[in-house]
């Protein structure tokens, strides 16, 4: 919460433009000790082959859900906008984000999520595609087989509800967002483009991965994995989801499943390999480009601008 606050102060030094803050609202999970030891033991081959001491006690799964600290914050520092993953936390939590006077957003991964937003209150509803990178936004199905991409979802969730819809998934240039308005969309949500900013966080052995991922034919690179948090997202394939995934029915609940696989990350880090990190990325890495998130911004929105303004002297 502390960082939080201090972080929030620095960026309301630095613009008066609208602010969002993101939040999970997943349900925490049970503790489960059996199923965690036993995921422990799934991976036991990879301590040993590093030299790892198997029997030392993994870190814990920190990823908190949106709770009472999160909603005082969200009241005291009063963002113009409140998005979250995983749909919605609890309606009085939701209330009293709401009175706050910000919008709220979700993502929806299906049409019948997009619905029971819409009917929750939620004021933009993000249509996430199956494309997209990261985790995916799913809370009232768990089946990754039946997810809609951008181009099938966008159009079915624009006609399902009243409030604006914003495509998410696959989105990497002025094309795909012309695409997206084109289907109904009030906006376009772009991930991983941003990832190879100078501005972004990511450690450097990701950014070499997406780099690696961008040369011709490198679309096949990343896949939707639940190993290294319990939630399906979408990666870069590296050795671990490649081994032991990329999906297994053995991983314990979200966010608990990162805990063991946590010290062969660090080790394999440490010896410059991203073997067994979560590397996220979605499937239109190949469109990034190295320059300022700044020069970005006004990139694809003139490209865009010109993709849509071509489309209409064709028209």
């Amino acid at each position: 919460p502390e960082k939080m606050r201090a972080e929030m102060g620095v960026i309301r030094q630095r613009t008066d433009r609208p602010i969002s803050m993101n939040f999970f609202c997943h349900e925490p999970a049970e503790a489960n000790p059996v199923r965690v030891a036993a995921w422990k033991a799934h991976v036991a081959g990879y301590y040993d082959e590093l030299g790892l001491d198997k029997s030392a006690e993994a870190p814990a799964g920190n990823l908190a859900p949106f709770d009472e600290t999160m909603c005082e914050i969200v009241e005291d520092l009063k963002p113009e906008v409140v998005s979250f993953h995983f749909g919605l936390p609890a309606p009085a939590l939701l209330q009293r984000v709401k009175a706050t006077g910000c919008h709220v957003m979700s993502s929806a991964t299906t049409v019948a999520e997009a619905r029971w937003l819409e009917e929750r209150g939620c004021d933009v509803i993000i249509a996430q595609g199956a494309e997209a990178g990261g985790h995916r936004g799913m809370f009232l199905s768990d089946d990754i087989a039946t997810q809609a991409g951008t181009m099938a979802l966008v159009p079915q969730v624009v006609d399902a509800v009243t409030v604006p819809v914003i495509a998410a998934g696959g989105i990497g240039d002025g094309r795909g967002i012309a695409a997206a308005f084109a289907l109904g969309a009030a906006g376009a949500q772009i991930g991983t483009a941003y990832l190879f900013t100078p501005q972004s966080l990511i450690s450097d052995l990701h950014r070499a991965a997406l780099h690696a991922a961008v040369p011709p034919g490198a679309d096949d690179q990343t896949a939707l994995t639940n190993i290294f948090s319990g939630k399906p997202a979408r990666g870069l394939m590296n050795r671990a989801m490649r081994e032991i995934g990329p999906m297994s029915d053995k991983t314990p609940p979200f966010p608990t499943a990162g805990s063991a696989l946590a010290p062969l990350k660090a080790k394999a880090e440490a010896k410059g390999a991203p073997e067994f990190s979560s590397l996220w990325s979605g499937q239109a890495a190949k469109l990034g480009r190295v320059m300022g998130a700044s020069d970005l911004t006004r990139h694809l929105a003139e490209d865009a601008a010109q993709c849509i303004e071509t489309l209409t002297i064709s028209e």
